[in-house]
C-alpha cells in the first residue's frame, strides 16, 4: 500500500477519471470541442460522486459541486462519502466488481490504481479535450496500457524534511543540499539540545521516508532505474537505492533521533517540530494542514525542505502525485456525457478555485492555469519552488506498478536498529518479489 494512501488515511485520509464512448453516444456529444462546462446536450442529468470521509477531500470536492452545479450546465452532481483506509478501499473494490459503482468515483493514483483493473473497469480519458488542462507528471500517474483514466484530486505533495526555522536561524544552520551537510547539521543541533531528526513509528507508515523520499536521488544517480526495477533488474540492495536504507540507519546509530520515537505518533512528532523541541521531521507536505493550528506561528516558522543526496548538482525533490476522478464503465449514456462535464469543469481554474476557496491547499493543482493564493504557509511556498524550477522527480509509485506491502514493517526494524539496512533491503526485494509475481510483470 502506497505510503501516501497510508498516510492520509492515518491522519487525513488518501487523497485520492475517463471516457470510453459507447456505440450509442460518442465522445463529441458533450457538444464542444474545447470540454467546457455549462453547453452540450445532456440536461437536468444528475450523477454521484464517491469520495472518502476526510475534511481534506469531501470539502474541496463539495465545494466544486456546489460551483458547478451553479453553472447551470443541465447537471446535478450530489457527493456520497465513504470510510477511510482498508475499509474504503474495500468498499470500493466491492462496488466496482459488482457493478454499484456511482458515476465517478475518487481513488488513488499509481501503483495502486492497477489494483482495479483500469481496462476492465473505467472509461478512459485520453483523447478528452479537457486532459489538454493537466500536467503531464499526473497523467504518468493514472495511465494503464497506454491509456489515461484519471483527473487531478487536489495538489501535489513533496517527499522530504519539514524543519523548524527559528532553531536553523538560531543555530546558524542553512539547507542542507548534500547529505553530508545534513549530518553535519545534525551533530550541531544534538550538541544545542535539540533532538535533530523526529520519528514517529508509533504510525508505523511514516518510518518509510527516508527511503522514500529518497527516489529523486536514485534517479539523479541511474535515470533508467525504475524501468529496470520493475523488470527485476535494479533492486533495493544495491546502490544506488540503498542509500535509502542506509541513511535510516544512519541517523538512528548516531543517536539523532527523540527517545519516544519508537512509540510517538504523528501529532506528536508535528507537536515537538512546532515548538522546537526537535529540528526536523522527515515527512509529507500534506501534514501542512494539521500543524499550522499548533502554535501561532507555526504556519510562518516551519519551512520544507527536499532530502538530500551525495551531490549537491543533483539536488532536488521526490514528488507525489495526488489522486484522481474516475468514471467507472458502468456509467453509461447520458450520466457519462454528465460525469464528463463535471470533470471538464473540474480539471479548470474555476475549479480549483473552488477547492481552494474551501480548503488550503498544501502544494501546486496539476491543472495548468491554477494559481495559489497569497499568504500560504512558508511550507506550501518552499514546496512550490521545486516545482517552478523544474527541480522535482515523481515517487517510485508513479513510475513503477510496484509497491512492496511491507515495507513500513521493515523500516521500522530497520530505523530502530533491529535490522541492518542491508538486510532490509534484502527482505524488502523479497517483497516486492511476490507482488511482481501476483501482477504478472515479465521477468520475474
Amino acid at each position: 500500500m502506497s505510503i501516501l494512501n497510508q498516510g492520509r488515511w492515518a491522519l487525513i485520509a488518501s487523497l485520492t477519471a475517463g471516457m470510453l464512448a459507447l456505440s450509442a453516444c460518442s465522445a463529441g456529444s458533450l457538444g464542444t470541442s474545447s470540454g467546457s462546462p455549462g453547453t452540450g446536450n445532456a440536461a437536468n442529468v444528475e450523477i454521484t460522486v464517491l469520495a472518502d470521509s476526510s475534511d481534506q477531500t469531501s470539502k474541496p470536492l463539495q465545494a466544486a459541486i456546489d460551483a458547478f452545479n451553479a453553472t447551470d450546465a443541465g447537471v446535478t452532481v450530489k457527493l456520497e462519502t465513504r470510510a477511510q483506509g482498508t475499509d474504503g478501499d474495500n468498499i470500493v473494490k466491492t462496488r466496482l466488481a459488482t457493478g454499484e459503482m456511482t458515476d465517478i468515483f475518487q481513488y488513488n493514483s499509481g501503483s495502486l490504481l492497477a489494483a482495479l483493473d483500469p481496462a476492465k473497469n473505467l472509461v478512459p480519458l485520453t483523447g478528452e479535450p479537457f486532459m489538454a488542462n493537466v500536467d503531464d507528471s499526473f497523467k504518468t500517474s493514472v495511465t494503464q496500457g497506454g491509456e489515461i483514466y484519471g483527473a487531478p484530486q487536489g495538489s501535489a505533495t513533496g517527499g522530504g524534511i519539514l524543519y523548524n526555522k527559528k532553531v536553523f536561524t538560531d543555530l546558524n544552520l542553512q539547507i542542507p543540499k548534500t547529505w553530508a551537510e545534513f549530518m553535519a547539521n545534525n551533530a550541531k543541533i544534538k550538541a544545542a539540545g535539540i533532538d535533530p531528526v523526529i520519528q514517529t513509528y508509533g504510525e508505523t507508515w511514516t518510518s518509510q521516508l527516508f527511503v522514500l523520499a529518497d527516489f529523486h536521488n536514485v534517479t539523479a544517480a541511474q535515470s533508467d532505474w525504475a524501468e529496470q526495477y520493475t523488470a527485476n533488474q535494479a533492486h533495493y540492495a544495491e546502490e544506488p537505492a540503498l542509500k535509502g536504507f542506509q541513511r535510516l540507519e544512519e541517523v538512528y546509530k548516531a543517536g539523532y533521533l527523540n527517545k519516544d520515537f519508537a512509540s510517538a505518533k504523528q501529532s506528536q512528532g508535528l507537536q515537538k517540530l512546532v515548538e522546537g523541541s526537535g529540528a526536523q521531521y522527515p515527512m509529507l507536505t500534506f501534514v501542512i494542514s494539521a500543524y499550522v493550528g499548533m502554535a501561532d506561528d507555526a504556519a510562518e516558522n516551519i519551512g520544507f525542505f527536499a532530502q538530500p543526496g551525495d551531490d549537491a548538482a543533483t539536488y532536488g525533490l521526490t514528488a507525489w502525485s495526488p489522486g484522481g476522478l474516475y468514471i467507472p464503465t458502468t456509467t453509461t449514456g447520458d450520466k457519462l456525457e454528465a460525469a464528463k462535464k463535471f470533470l471538464a469543469f473540474w480539471a479548470s481554474p474555476a475549479g480549483c478555485d473552488a477547492q481552494t476557496a474551501a480548503v488550503t491547499p498544501t502544494g501546486p493543482y496539476m491543472v495548468k492555469g491554477c494559481t495559489l493564493p497569497e499568504g500560504l504557509p512558508t511550507a506550501v511556498n518552499d514546496l512550490q519552488q521545486y516545482f517552478t524550477d523544474g527541480n522535482a522527480s515523481p515517487a517510485l509509485e508513479f513510475v513503477s506498478p510496484l509497491k512492496g506491502p511491507n515495507l513500513e514493517k521493515i523500516t521500522v526494524e530497520v530505523g530502530s536498529g533491529i535490522s541492518s539496512a542491508a538486510d532490509g533491503a534484502k527482505r524488502y526485494d523479497e517483497d516486492v518479489k511476490k507482488q511482481a509475481q501476483q501482477l504478472g510483470l515479465p521477468g520475474w
